[in-house]
């Protein structure tokens, strides 16, 4: 294969998916000209060591992991045009967000980072990052629900310390649920995301999560 055909990004995803079946750790650069079916050399010509492939991958991952919201374009504006409740709200909401992770790429991104946390503070940072954005978000809808005067009033700490519990409830259940459903993917490939046999969303799961969620929101 010609290495005009190969490109920085195109590695990146190559190291990614080849972590995902056997560790970043485990990830060789033989694994990677092989999957892209080039000389090992070539790899050389975009990066100067595995180390330096390695880091591009965490800050790749990064660059599209804090890119995800919670809230999206009219998620305020619904609030207060009085077009939706808390629970429907957050329902929805937190489905697309379970959505949007259990596919790819961001599956594989996303459990590539969750893994190499333990072993790299870049993505820790990218994590907490996400958590941090994710439960700002959420603070600014129960802000929205306050001001519509949907729910109680309630001063900063305590809307932070509900959208903290709301993020702790939502990004555990995710993490589990990511974690199951990697096994099943790594053991069946052919059910992997794009495939002929993507498998579904796990509603029972997802339900689980909900339910957890509406059960704090009536506390509100």
């Amino acid at each position: 294969m010609s290495k005009k055909n190969i490109s920085q990004e195109k590695i990146i995803q190559a190291f990614i998916a080849s972590a995902f079946e056997k560790s970043a750790g485990g990830t060789s650069l033989a694994d990677i000209s092989e999957s892209l079916e080039i000389k090992k050399a070539s790899l050389y010509n975009h990066f100067s060591s595995r180390d330096e492939m390695y880091a591009a991958a965490v800050d790749f991952c990064g660059k599209e992991i804090r890119s995800v919201h919670y809230i999206q374009e009219k998620t305020i504006e619904s609030v207060k045009n009085a077009k939706t409740s808390l629970t429907a709200l957050f329902k929805r909401l937190t489905t697309r967000f379970f959505e949007l992770y259990e596919n790819e790429p961001l599956f594989e991104m996303y459990v590539f980072i969750s893994t190499e946390k333990y072993f790299n503070l870049n993505a820790l940072k990218i994590t907490e990052d996400e958590q941090e954005i994710f439960c700002d978000e959420i603070k600014q809808i129960l802000q929205a629900f306050v001001a519509a005067e949907k729910i109680e009033k309630k001063n900063e700490r305590e809307l932070r310390e509900a959208a903290s519990t709301l993020t702790a409830i939502i990004f555990q259940q995710r993490d589990a649920y990511i974690a199951r459903r990697k096994e099943t993917v790594r053991q069946n490939p052919e059910s992997g995301a794009g495939s002929l046999f993507a498998l579904p969303t796990d509603e029972n799961f997802l339900n689980k999560t909900l339910k957890l969620q509406e059960m704090f929101l009536k506390t509100l």
